[in-house]
């Protein structure tokens, strides 16, 4: 039974002007028959595509059978034919859909009976004259063929043609139609006009350009120079395009060829200015960049990034919506189309909108910057790019580690970049020699040293002796340099322990070595007796 019905909705959705009607039993369901459209051969849809095959053929002399007009000679009605392919391609491009395949004609236009009209032309007058074709009996075979009317209009249509002096000069074989019912010279003449729209677009997009660096020289900012010297390949692109658009009508195109070339130069148009757009993004970015409000803000370093790639989707997205748009796609459908199936993508999705998520959260907590030296877990490296889906560190080993943001969000940072001091904590020891006085002078001169540095933190300087350990008396020494380049605090620390080396030195005492004592029982004898001590060095 759901076979029958899937057949029954089958059979009507090839016919979807017909209402589509099941009944109750699928057994007795309607099965329209298919209807093929059958075109007469002395209809006006027949005349009409044979004369203008004709005519793309170049066979004029045969084209010209199908003009009432028998009052002039072959060569004239060949010319008239020719002129009249011309205004038809130009002035009215007629759908062979919309012409009436019947014998008779279309009853319905209220125009009688053997009489069909295409459309209508404006004359050199302003008025507006028919098309039509008339049905006549030609040694008793009936024919359609334009109007006597028509007929008598064609000059004064042609006339008005921009590029009728091409075709007047021009062979007729390469006034034949080729590819997209495009005139031969026409596809001849195409590269040359592009080539000579790129010069003059170039030159054009120099002018434009030197006069306005000439008014941005003359400011204080630098920022209408930047942004000059960037929009300086949109706007040679998109003068050559106008250029483009300023030739068409040059090239004599029919009416589908001519307002397909329009669309297209209106999508590059569009393609152009979000490029500008885009463009215009990073010269933003660095004025943001340079404000007040990112020197006193600590977030901007990651949220700028962030911030201009979202951007970019942004534009990316709402410039391919409007380019589908003007090349005639259905994008209401297509984002319809999305929407019911958003609820699928967002399952599927949800890691990647996790991600995203992760990559805001980071650039508004700032746990990490781009360019920071971190630690996250196992290893550490330089923070490389934060991504909308991951973010990239280079280790110090050069390779590259790769993390999503939802899963770095819930992970372990230590930042070393947001460090503002960095600390030296160090114990010394010196041997069990040293006396109390020794110690004193080694105390204050390590803490002088300490002082003296002018990278040090006062506030925070502890040089104590600590404890009395199993091999040296130890001195807990920490302080804390402001600098947070690692390099530098390297070279600095060097430089505090060879001047600590000095003041032991000068104190008279020695820096500790690590020793253990080893006792030595004697094994001959079977009393007890004193062991030895021994101090070995370890």
């Amino acid at each position: 039974m759901k076979r029958r019905w899937l057949l029954a909705l089958v059979a009507t959705t090839s016919l979807p002007a017909q209402p589509i009607a099941f009944a109750q039993d699928a057994d007795t369901a309607p099965r329209p028959p298919s209807r093929p459209l059958v075109i007469s051969p002395d209809s006006p849809r027949a005349s009409l595509e044979t004369f203008l095959n004709l005519a793309r053929r170049g066979a004029y002399d045969a084209a010209g059978a199908y003009l009432d007009a028998p009052d002039i000679d072959g060569a004239a009605r060949a010319t008239r034919a020719r002129q009249l392919k011309a205004v038809l391609d130009r002035r009215l491009w007629v759908d062979l859909d919309d012409v009436s395949p019947l014998g008779s004609g279309n009853s319905t236009d209220g125009l009688g009976a053997n009489i069909d009209q295409l459309g209508t032309i404006a004359s050199s007058m302003g008025s507006r004259i028919p098309v039509r074709l008339v049905k006549t009996i030609d040694g008793g075979e009936a024919r359609w063929r334009f109007s006597r009317t028509t007929m008598q209009s064609i000059p004064d249509w042609y006339a008005s043609l921009g590029d009728r002096w091409i075709m007047d000069h021009i062979p007729l074989a390469l006034q034949r139609s080729g590819p997209f019912d495009m005139q031969w010279w026409q596809w001849l003449a195409l590269p040359l006009v592009l080539s000579v729209a790129v010069a003059v677009g170039w030159a054009g997009s120099r002018v434009l350009q030197a006069v306005a660096q000439r008014v941005t020289r003359r400011t204080i900012a630098t920022w209408d120079d930047t942004m000059l010297e960037r929009l300086a390949p949109p706007i040679t692109v998109a003068c050559t395009l106008m250029v483009v658009a300023v030739a068409v009508p040059l090239l004599g195109l029919n009416q589908p060829a001519a307002d397909a070339a329009y669309r297209l130069v209106r999508a590059a148009l569009v393609v152009v200015a979000f490029w500008a757009i885009w463009r215009l993004i990073d010269v933003a970015r660095r004025l943001v960049a340079r404000s007040a409000w990112a020197s006193h803000t600590a977030g901007s370093r990651s949220l700028l990034p962030l911030g201009v790639r979202s951007a970019k989707v942004a534009v990316s997205a709402v410039a391919a919506v409007s380019v589908l748009s003007l090349l005639g796609y259905p994008v209401a459908s297509l984002i319809a189309g999305l929407g019911l199936g958003g609820l699928a993508l967002a399952l599927a999705a949800q890691k990647t909108v996790e991600n995203v998520f992760g990559a805001f959260s980071i650039g508004i907590d700032q746990p990490f910057r781009e360019g920071d030296f971190v630690k996250i877990e196992d290893f550490v490296g330089t923070v490389e790019a934060i991504g909308l889906r991951s973010t990239r560190f280079r280790t110090l080993d050069r390779t590259l580690v790769t993390i999503p943001n939802g899963r770095l969000a819930d992970m372990r940072l230590e930042s070393f970049t947001a460090r503002d001091r960095l600390r030296l904590a160090t114990v010394i020891g010196l041997v069990y020699e040293t006396t109390g006085d020794q110690m004193r002078e080694a105390l204050a001169g390590f803490e002088a040293v300490l002082r003296a540095h002018p990278k040090i933190w006062p506030d925070a300087v502890v040089v104590r002796f600590r404890e009395f350990a199993a091999s040296s008396l130890d001195i807990e020494i920490m302080a804390w340099f402001r600098t947070a380049d690692w390099g530098e605090f390297q070279t600095i620390r060097q430089e505090i322990l060879l001047s600590f080396m000095h003041v032991v030195e000068t104190a008279g005492t020695a820096f500790a070595y690590p020793t253990h004592t080893i006792h030595v029982a004697s094994s001959t004898s079977t009393m007890p007796s004193r062991d030895a001590d021994v101090a070995i060095p370890r």
